[in-house]
């Protein structure tokens, strides 16, 4: 029962005008003191509450000495309410957009929490209409890889760089095997993760192991272009490393101080 009283609360009845309702579902006609009692509804609210009722149409005066009241039935009510939320969401749709002004560019919503952040993540996929780009870590691909695959069976292009993830692939896939996971999470402090959408909309997330997610989601051109170097380039150098070898790579900036600093973030003297 709470839970229909939790679904006819979402539809704007409040938890009296539910058991009120609910009650003359059951026992019906009824006069105002015997829904009181069978349904809990103080007394001094009743007459409050069936107003209200009265009002959305849910129940109606059966003529009498005293007046009763009766429900209307329950399939009428539903559909009802639909028609009416359906009204009221075309009216918004049109008369909100026209309102609607547009959004500076430069605006930067931020996300905190692992669960939004996947939301989020998911969504801007799922918004996408010509390409994505990605750089995700394993933890985070089984969420976000059912959306990947939906849009590249629509025919879109999916570009991605994968942490941790040997036998996944998304797209044109790239595995960040030229430096250890741990190595990567240890520079950025913990799992940079960058989901990009039609060169126009990115989300630049942190994942952390023992600690919820933040993420900041914009439609800057300047930081949609900064995400989609930073995963060209990782690809490139990927490429790079498998051309030229590992041993040879990691040689050439382990014996550099400043490369060895711009790779792990830390400096030497």
């Amino acid at each position: 029962m709470e839970d229909i009283f939790k679904e006819l609360q979402k539809l704007g009845f409040s938890q009296y005008e539910c058991k009120a309702y609910v009650s003359l579902l059951k026992h019906s006609p009824m006069t105002g003191y015997e829904i009181s009692k069978r349904s809990s509804v103080p007394r001094s609210m009743i007459y409050e509450v069936l107003g209200k009722l009265l009002d959305k149409g849910a129940v109606y005066i059966v003529p009498s000495d005293p007046v009763n009241y009766a429900p209307l039935p329950a399939k009428d009510l539903i559909s009802r309410l639909r028609l009416n939320f359906e009204h009221s969401f075309d009216f918004l749709e049109k008369n909100l957009s026209i309102l609607e002004s547009e959004q500076e560019v430069d605006t930067i919503h931020r996300i905190s929490g692992d669960e939004n952040v996947l939301a989020e993540m998911n969504s801007l996929i799922m918004n996408a209409q010509e390409e994505i780009w990605l750089s995700v870590w394993a933890p985070q691909i089984p969420f976000i890889k059912e959306a990947v695959l939906h849009k590249e069976k629509d025919g879109l292009s999916v570009t991605s760089i994968l942490f941790g993830a040997p036998d996944t692939s998304l797209g044109y896939t790239t595995h960040h095997d030229y430096m250890s996971p741990k190595v990567a999470e240890e520079r950025t402090n913990g799992r940079l993760t960058i989901v990009a959408r039609d060169n126009e909309e990115v989300i630049i997330a942190n994942f952390f192991p023992a600690t919820q997610g933040w993420a900041i989601k914009t439609q800057d051109p300047a930081l949609v272009l900064v995400a989609l170097e930073y995963i060209g380039h990782d690809i490139i150098f990927a490429a790079l490393t498998n051309e030229i070898g590992e041993q040879r790579v990691e040689a050439l900036w382990r014996e550099n101080k400043e490369l060895l600093r711009v790779v792990t973030g830390k400096r030497f003297k």
